[in-house]
């Protein structure tokens, strides 16, 4: 079985991209098929470079808080093109009260800091879609 296609990226006004490069790097090392589309992307333009990628995960790096605001612009996004077949996962500084609103919302996976890549590319092994 192949490994998973990733596209990550960061949405919104956060800029502090450091630890979305490092994954990125690390993925790449592990021989994952990664994209990383930087920082300040809109919800849409995340949803259409995944679907253009053919991806099966996105991964979105968040430091704003703005994670209940975009989160759900990012579902809406793929809703609206009929898409159910990426997997979202997230990762930054996401508090323990909103960790549950986005796994409702279907966020596979919240990572936080000091979150080991090996987690990271333990889930992406096991991904079945």
């Amino acid at each position: 079985m192949k490994s998973p296609r990733i596209l990550l990226g960061k949405v919104g006004l956060d800029g502090h991209d450091r630890g979305a490069k490092v994954i990125f790097r690390a993925l790449k090392d592990a021989g994952v098929d990664v994209f990383y589309t930087g920082i300040r992307n809109t919800p849409k333009s995340i949803v259409e470079t995944a679907i253009d990628k053919k991806v099966d995960i996105i991964g979105v790096s968040i430091l704003s808080g703005a994670h209940l605001d975009l989160f759900p612009k990012i579902f809406d996004e793929l809703s609206k093109r009929n898409v159910r077949n990426i997997t979202v996962i997230a990762g930054g500084i996401i508090p323990d009260r909103d960790r549950i609103i986005l796994e409702d919302m279907g966020v596979e996976l919240i990572l936080g800091p000091g979150s080991n890549i090996d987690q990271i590319i333990g889930f992406i092994k096991k991904f079945k879609r």
